[in-house]
């Protein structure tokens, strides 16, 4: 922790709206696109954000500094989408098996795959980003959930069964059938647009 932060949280343990007013300034448009990318609803979103910077001004008297604030506060907000996608009303869980590529008996698969290489070159630009998107969004949600921690939130596998309340090994199960989905969803969008 940098002198600028510990004089930061100092001053949140003291009770200094001035702090905490900087935090949300310096930290809350990163902890809203996590959350937007969990729960991809803005007002759930910014619920989830809103829950944990109350959570910061309430707690801030505790704050221990093993972490940084920013790693703190992302945890939370993690939690906080989490929890609210287990509010959600209960619904059957979406299967992920429309989304995995098929095979023939022989094993191979049954229509082409496009080479990543090719992908990858592609992956730079705009367009292929929001085709990205739009298929992690077509994702399951726990199959997507599991996706969007381990590969765009960076937690470990250890970090998202905490949070998902799973074993170790459902995490990889679902990362690897995630992107066994996602590749299979590119692939087929990457045929249309060459169509």
């Amino acid at each position: 922790m940098d002198a600028d932060e510990r004089q930061l949280v100092e001053a949140l343990r003291r009770g200094d709206e001035a702090a905490f007013e900087a935090v949300v300034r310096r930290h809350g448009g990163r902890m809203l696109s996590v959350a937007r990318r969990i729960l991809r609803n803005e007002a759930e979103a910014e619920e989830a954000v809103q829950e944990a910077f109350l959570q910061l001004h309430r707690k801030a008297g505790g704050f221990r500094e093993e972490a940084l604030l920013s790693t703190w506060l992302h945890r939370v907000v993690v939690n906080a989408a989490l929890m609210r996608i287990r509010r959600r009303k209960s619904r059957p869980e979406e299967s992920i098996e429309e989304h995995l590529p098929r095979f023939r008996e022989d094993g191979h698969h049954a229509a082409p795959v496009a080479p990543w290489k090719a992908a990858d070159e592609v992956l730079a630009e705009r367009e292929t980003r929001e085709l990205v998107r739009g298929a992690i969004d077509e994702l399951p949600e726990n199959h997507r959930t599991v996706l969007m921690l381990r590969d765009i939130e960076e937690l470990s596998t250890r970090q998202a069964a905490e949070l998902l309340e799973l074993t170790e090994n459902a995490v990889k199960v679902r990362l690897h059938r995630a992107r066994l989905a996602l590749r299979e969803l590119l692939d087929r969008r990457l045929r249309r647009s060459e169509a």
